[in-house]
């Protein structure tokens, strides 16, 4: 286990390749260790490299399990318990209410498909607004207000993601249809084997 920390301008031999992944180890004193840097890190600086787009992965030091999503989930709970809350109790409730369902692994997919449409939407809309504001600057109170005054222009492309968001649902629910008069999504399960 690594003793020291030391300069995060100096890569560590391992990570010398260039474009190689980033790997960070979790120890079981809960200290997270970047590799790259031979250095230690808080969830900050991981949430940064989030916010950076940067490709990374947590490994248990211990095991070289990969954990990588217990180490995102951390850092949704740290954003959830302060300041201003992204999902609200009654959709984290529906969220829960999906483990175990027959449905689980579609709703994650429909969710994943839903917020990387919304993602492009947002793209679309920081081009059509290029040179009107400077999004780094925007606290979350001045991004309402901002969008408050763009409602013709937000109208416009939230009836388009709600659109397109509907239309993936719509989709999902005809492949289910389909896989179960085909007795392909429960194959063995009595009663919903293809009828003959």
């Amino acid at each position: 286990m690594p003793s020291q920390r030391r300069s995060a301008a100096k890569p560590a031999p391992e990570a010398a390749a260039a474009g190689a992944m980033r790997v960070l180890k979790k120890y079981p004193n809960r200290r997270l260790y970047d590799t790259r840097t031979s250095s230690y890190i808080t969830l900050t600086d991981v949430k940064q490299m989030v916010l950076e787009g940067e490709t990374f992965e947590v490994r248990d030091a211990k095991t070289g399990e990969e954990i990588t999503r217990s180490i995102l989930l951390q850092i949704i709970l740290e954003e959830e318990t302060g300041g201003m809350p992204m999902f609200t109790t009654q959709m984290l409730a529906q969220v829960i209410r999906f483990y175990g369902h027959a449905m689980q692994g579609m709703m994650g997919s429909y969710l994943e498909k839903n917020l990387q449409t919304f993602v492009d939407l947002q793209g679309r809309f920081a081009e059509q607004s290029k040179g009107l504001y400077d999004p780094k600057s925007f606290t979350p109170e001045m991004w309402s207000q901002f969008m408050t005054g763009q409602a013709p222009l937000m109208q416009g492309l939230m009836g388009n993601y709600l659109e397109q968001s509907k239309n993936l649902f719509v989709q999902m629910q005809e492949k289910v249809q389909e896989q179960m008069q085909a007795g392909a999504l429960f194959p063995g399960i009595p009663g919903l084997m293809p009828k003959k």
